[in-house]
């Protein structure tokens, strides 16, 4: 985890993908959809992979870019947040082509 996001951070996010509390926006899934991947990448991102930045001036909350693996091995970058129900929302996935 990179300096700075608080580890707590990743748990909670983590955790919402195990339980299945998390909803992917349809932006995210036309995202995904140009990139081939699907709701099984997002949570291998979420579950194994690192959060990069955190986000704290969007007047929608706080929002997190997390780093990893497709379940194929490919590079993917998610952008998520916690809704005020407690719901996990992914915003965007893509394939990170750098």
């Amino acid at each position: 985890m990179k300096k700075g996001i608080p580890n707590g951070c990743a748990t909670a996010y983590q955790r919402a993908i195990r339980e299945q509390r998390y909803r992917i926006s349809s932006h995210a899934n036309e995202e995904m959809s140009e990139d081939n991947l699907v709701a099984e990448d997002v949570e291998n991102v979420i579950l194994r992979g690192r959060i990069l930045r955190k986000f704290t001036r969007d007047p929608r909350g706080t929002r997190y870019e997390a780093a990893g693996d497709t379940r194929d091995g490919r590079r993917a970058r998610v952008m998520c947040r916690f809704l005020p129900s407690g719901v996990l929302l992914v915003i965007t996935a893509y394939e990170d082509e750098e």
